[in-house]
């Protein structure tokens, strides 16, 4: 008896001893099983992780996520102790490793528009440098997308841009190529377009038709015959009534689905839709249903004509399926490089056709501004502001103000756009308001030299986007790529707002460069802050997501001239990757 006893007692102690380590968890929450690991866990580590935690580099030997959220930052060595065996390891091998990249200001949908149209983007990212040049891309995206044009019944091209032209196109130049079918070609700015003959004829637009508020039909020289030219709310009518709704779901569907893959090649794991139309709404609330989306999507519905999809079930700061409607936007001017934005002195070299006095115009009237900003405080709403001239950022101001007066200004978050030519007392009134200036730097690179010499002459080029003074007065900022303006690239953003080169190699505006560690911090860090999401992005930190971006080299260890030639590797969101190159 006595043996038998010993016996059971033994067996109690080896079952007692056998439940304990099935249950028992480690310090890191990993069971000690006999199976390496169940959750979806990640070691990264053999290269430059740099955290963008802090006003100065920060970095950590390896981090470890679990089912999309970071639970280590810290040495390789406790890393491989607590993870190895436990874990999927992935070998930096010597690239370098950020928090994802969040987008300041762009148009996530639109951009698959662009991805869709003929590329009529000038070098360096395309090849339409002369009219000539345009003229054989439209004709050969025709010959290869004759389902396209029978589905919308348009030919679209996007991305020309006047200043790089040998002259600007009209509709002559577009019925050259086909007076059958209606052909619009938008402006690099996305706030002017040239149509055909047939286009115009389609929106009724002729001799007799007036220029419509906040919008311009260029005539052709001597009489009211429209040239094709159209610019903002003329351009913006024809695209809403003519154009979209010609968009079947299954299209527009495929055009986030484009949209999307571009952004995640550049490194972002956050985009948004700055200006989101119903038909823009309805496509990202079907991907969100569909739980389609491979990145995080936030939305500003346009004020003036999707004012209804602010009140979305996707409203506010949680997402769903990846997907949330952030706000409202307003737009207050238009383009500085299309000589539409509303600025308080003239232009340097005005239009053909305008008086010498000639600064742009507004969109709308400072009475019709307030009741947008109010309508969003009154609904605590974040909105956010399209404003180029500086006069359309003094009505944006005057309006903000008021609004803060009568409503509270209790964390708004409220952002202006561009801001492209702030002057110092307004950065002033940006403090004293709480206004976050989301800057567009990529101006300097792109019509630096056009701003010099025909936008708005040197002392004013050389001071807009004015990043290192709004740091000085200690405004954050967020810098943005504002695609399809633009292609979505990080790199020519961070490039840009560090070095603000100019195609030529100018350097417009030497004063207001920052450095490359601040440029980061205005695509990740600041740009979460701007969303409302530092507690979750922005920094690589034990609780964030684990949205990753991996580059080649390491932008803070090479020369800021460098900066335009660093590669996207990897992207990763919530730990799985989206993008490989």
């Amino acid at each position: 008896m006595k043996d038998l006893s010993t016996l059971v007692l033994l067996l109690a102690v080896l079952f007692i001893g056998c439940k304990d380590n099935s249950k028992t968890s480690s310090e890191d929450g990993t069971s000690a099983v006999a199976e390496p690991y169940k959750l979806q866990q990640t070691v990264y580590y053999g290269g430059d992780i740099v955290t963008m935690a802090g006003e100065t580099p920060n970095y950590v030997e390896a981090v470890v996520q679990r089912e999309g959220q970071i639970i280590f930052t810290g040495s390789k060595a406790d890393a491989m102790a607590r993870f190895e065996g436990k874990a999927d390891l992935v070998d930096l091998e010597g690239k370098t490793m950020l928090p994802g990249f969040i987008d300041g200001h762009g148009h996530v949908f639109n951009v698959g528009l662009q991805a869709v149209s003929a590329n009529l983007l000038p070098a360096p990212d395309g090849d339409a440098n002369s009219v000539e040049a345009l003229q054989k891309i439209l004709k050969k995206w025709i010959s290869e997308n004759e389902n396209f044009i029978k589905t919308t019944g348009w030919v679209i091209g996007f991305g020309y841009d006047d200043s790089q032209l040998d002259r600007y196109p009209t509709k002559e130049d577009l019925d050259a190529i086909s007076t059958e079918v209606p052909i619009i070609i938008i402006h690099q700015s996305g706030h002017l377009s040239v149509v055909n003959s047939k286009g115009l004829e389609m929106v009724k637009y002729n001799a007799e038709t007036k220029d419509p508020k906040g919008g311009k039909i260029r005539r052709v020289d001597g009489s009211n015959e429209p040239n094709g030219v159209l610019e903002e709310v003329a351009h913006f009518m024809v695209l809403l009534t003519g154009v979209l709704p010609n968009m079947t779901p299954e299209l527009q569907d495929d055009m986030l689905v484009k949209g999307q893959n571009l952004y995640a090649s550049f490194g972002y794991t956050t985009a948004q839709e700055g200006r989101s139309t119903p038909d823009g709404s309805a496509t990202m609330e079907r991907a969100a249903e569909k739980d389609a989306l491979i990145l995080d999507v936030v939305s500003y519905v346009d004020i003036l004509s999707n004012r209804k999809g602010a009140d979305s079930k996707y409203k506010g700061k949680t997402y769903t399926n990846k997907y949330r409607v952030g706000g409202v936007k307003l737009n207050l001017d238009g383009s500085p490089q299309g000589k539409t934005a509303w600025l308080s002195h003239p232009y340097h070299i005005v239009p053909s056709g305008e008086p010498k006095d000639y600064h742009g115009y507004e969109s709308m009237t400072d009475e019709e501004a307030y009741k947008h900003v109010a309508d969003a405080y009154e609904n605590n709403l974040q909105i956010m502001s399209h404003c180029n001239g500086d006069s359309a950022i003094d009505q944006y101001i005057k309006a903000v103000k008021k609004a803060n007066a009568e409503f509270g200004n209790d964390d708004r978050r409220t952002i202006i756009i561009h801001a492209q030519t702030a002057r110092e007392d307004q950065l002033d009134s940006f403090v004293e308001e709480k206004i976050w200036p989301s800057f567009f730097p990529m101006h300097t690179f792109y019509w630096g030299d056009y701003h010099v010499n025909s936008v708005l002459g040197k002392e004013r080029a050389y001071k807009i986007s004015p990043t290192n003074t709004a740091l000085k007065k200690g405004l954050k900022f967020t810098s943005h790529h504002d695609a399809p303006v633009a292609l979505p690239s990080s790199i020519r953003v961070l490039s840009a707002t560090v070095t603000r080169m100019s195609r030529s190699g100018a350097v417009i505006g030497p004063e207001e460069r920052v450095t490359t560690y601040q440029g980061l911090k205005a695509l990740t860090d600041w740009a979460a802050y701007q969303h409302f999401e530092e507690a979750t992005k922005g920094t690589i930190e034990k609780g964030k997501v684990a949205d990753f971006v991996i580059l080649d080299k390491n932008p803070l260890k090479i020369d800021p001239l460098e900066l335009e030639n660093l590669n996207v590797v990897a992207t990763y969101k919530g730990g799985k990757a989206i993008y490989n190159k």
